[in-house]
C-alpha cells in the first residue's frame, strides 16, 4: 500500500502525540489499564493500531507478526520490568521518602521506555512500502472498531482462554468499547 496522503498524515501526527491526546480523553486511561492488567494487552501496540485506524490504515497480519514479536520482547524485558518494580514499591513508598523518590524515577523510566516503544512502532509504519505491504487501507466502520481491535489484539476469541471469568470478559469488552468510542475516523484523503 502506497498512499502518500495517508502516510504523510502519519508523519504529521507522531504516534507519541496521538497517544498522549487519546490517553487524556475520558475513559481511555482506565480502558487501557483494564486491557493491560486484565487481558495482557500491550498498550503501546493498542495505541499504535488506534493511530493507524484514525488515518484509515491497518497493519497487515504477516508483517505485523514480526514487529509484534520484537516490540513484545522490548515490553517484557524493559517496560514490564520497570512497571513491576514500581508497583512493588508502592506500599513502602507511602511511608519512606527515599523509596518514594526511587518509585518516581522508575515511573519516569517506564514512561520513557513506552515512548521509545511507540517511536519504534511509528518507524516501522513509516517504513512501509509496496514491496513489504506493512500497511493496508482500512475499511472498518466506526460501529465495528471495538470488534476490530479485539480481533487485531487477541489471537483467540475472548470467549475462550483469554479471560476465563465472565467478569473479565465483560470488563475487557467494556474497555474496548470505551476506547473505540473515543476514536475519531479521519475523512478519506482527497
Amino acid at each position: 500500500m502506497r498512499d502518500s496522503n495517508r502516510l504523510q498524515r502519519l508523519q504529521q501526527r507522531p504516534l507519541w502525540d496521538f497517544a498522549l491526546a487519546l490517553y487524556a480523553r475520558p475513559g481511555v486511561e482506565q480502558a487501557c489499564l483494564t486491557l493491560q492488567d486484565e487481558a495482557g494487552v500491550d498498550v503501546c501496540e493498542l495505541l499504535f493500531h488506534c493511530w493507524l485506524y484514525q488515518q484509515g490504515l491497518a497493519a497487515s497480519p504477516g508483517p505485523l507478526a514480526t514487529i509484534r514479536a520484537e516490540r513484545m520482547a522490548w515490553q517484557q524485558q524493559v517496560t514490564v520490568t520497570l512497571r513491576t518494580l514500581r508497583r512493588r514499591l508502592k506500599p513502602e513508598a507511602a511511608h519512606n521518602e527515599a523509596v518514594k523518590a526511587l518509585r518516581a524515577t522508575l515511573q519516569s523510566a517506564e514512561l520513557q521506555a513506552e515512548r521509545e516503544n511507540l517511536q519504534r512502532w511509528q518507524q516501522w509504519a513509516l517504513g512501509s512500502s509496496d514491496a513489504d505491504a506493512r500497511l493496508t487501507k482500512s475499511d472498518i466502520s466506526q460501529h465495528n472498531v471495538a470488534q476490530w481491535l479485539q480481533d487485531t489484539l487477541f489471537s483467540t476469541p475472548l470467549d475462550n482462554d483469554l479471560c476465563r471469568a465472565p467478569r473479565g470478559r465483560e470488563s475487557t469488552r467494556a474497555a474496548l468499547f470505551a476506547l473505540a468510542s473515543q476514536l475519531d475516523r479521519c475523512e478519506s484523503p482527497r
